[in-house]
């Protein structure tokens, strides 16, 4: 939103749009973009040089890079379908880890390799399990203000 488009909402008595990347939300973008960008990259990386030994683990972690990038993209687009957007692909995110995260733990020799959501994200400080739920609590904090 522009500060012409402020101004005239202010004029009209309108509600402004809540931005997604704002406060907390920005914190999220960081959060979801540093994400996006080492998830994407192990992947590529694993996938180029040895895909053939874990390719499960590889493609699962290529996934939840364009997870967190299509989240990423969603917070700093803003808007009330971006918003939706983001809370979906929050939800599935968190699905991914809970059902990766149980799987890698019920039957580890299903992984030849850790994923950004194995061990529900224990090698990256559990963050992988904690984003979503943060973030869905922001996209439903932003729904009502």
């Amino acid at each position: 939103m522009t500060d012409t488009d402020s101004s005239r909402a202010a004029d009209t008595g309108e509600k402004k749009p809540f931005d997604l990347g704002t406060g907390p939300g920005r914190v999220l973008v960081w959060f979801y973009g540093v994400f996006t960008v080492a998830a994407a990259s192990r992947s590529i990386v694993q996938m180029i040089l040895d895909f053939g030994r874990a390719p499960l683990a590889y493609v699962l972690s290529a996934v939840a890079a364009l997870v967190y990038g299509f989240i990423t993209y969603s917070l700093v687009r803003g808007g009330e379908r971006a918003r939706r957007t983001a809370l979906v692909c929050c939800a599935a995110e968190l699905a991914g880890v809970l059902i990766v995260g149980t799987w890698t733990l019920a039957e580890p020799s299903a992984f030849a390799d850790a994923t950004v959501w194995s061990d529900f994200g224990a090698g990256y400080l559990l963050i992988p399990a904690i984003l979503p739920v943060t973030g869905m609590i922001w996209l439903r904090r932003a729904r009502t203000a």
